[in-house]
């Protein structure tokens, strides 16, 4: 899960594995694969780094990296 912001400042959880896309509207626009969409005060290069973070910490980021290798693919 990470944590964002929503403009009335109150804080909601959204589970990084549903997050489809992150832009910026200029506003943080970020939308779920279920199509819900969320504008939050963070940017989208922290809201990145926040989905990063929850991969790297559960696992999934190592998981991919092993099977880029697998391929032959750089994941330098």
């Amino acid at each position: 899960m990470i944590r964002v912001t929503r403009f009335n400042r109150s804080t909601v959880f959204l589970n990084a594995t549903l997050v489809e896309t992150v832009e910026a509207t200029p506003d943080t626009v970020i939308t779920l694969i279920t199509g819900k969409k969320f504008i939050v005060t963070e940017t989208v290069s922290e809201v990145l780094d926040m989905i990063e973070s929850f991969y790297r910490k559960v696992g999934l980021v190592s998981v991919q990296a092993r099977q880029l290798n697998a391929e032959g693919t750089d994941v330098s």
